[in-house]
């Protein structure tokens, strides 16, 4: 959530915390926020890797949280909001299916590029390293 203590993402930037964005936002939430618990990113996990096979794209890494989900995956000529819904929605099936009941993700993504082997190498440490979230 925008706001957290452990940071967020906006527009590519990583910012740290505001807990005046942050209230702001838990005031401004609908309904409670979703965390996923193990069965659930289990679940999550499998979805994104079974639906990559529809793009032929290899995921390199990926650490499904309570709730945000970090994927590292190689590049194919498919846009990447194409795959992002893709993958969302492979997820928000495959919960439901489960019997999960209600909104699972928020709108839009973050994504970086990766631009040398060392980049890329360096993301998948991260998201291995975290993949039990």
């Amino acid at each position: 959530m925008q706001g957290n203590a452990k940071g967020f993402v906006t527009n590519g930037e990583v910012r740290g915390e505001n807990i005046a964005l942050k209230k702001s936002n838990v005031k401004n939430l609908t309904r409670a926020a979703v965390r996923l618990g193990r069965r659930e990113k289990e679940i999550v996990r499998n979805s994104i890797i079974e639906a990559a096979k529809r793009f032929n794209q290899k995921i390199l890494a990926v650490a499904v949280y309570s709730n945000h989900v970090h994927i590292v995956c190689e590049y194919v000529d498919v846009p990447i909001n194409v795959i992002v819904s893709y993958y969302k929605n492979a997820g928000r099936v495959a919960l439901k299916e489960c019997g999960f009941e209600g909104r699972v993700w928020t709108k839009g993504y973050d994504k970086r590029f990766c631009f040398s082997e060392k980049d890329l190498r360096t993301k998948v440490d991260y998201v291995n390293k975290h993949e039990k979230g």
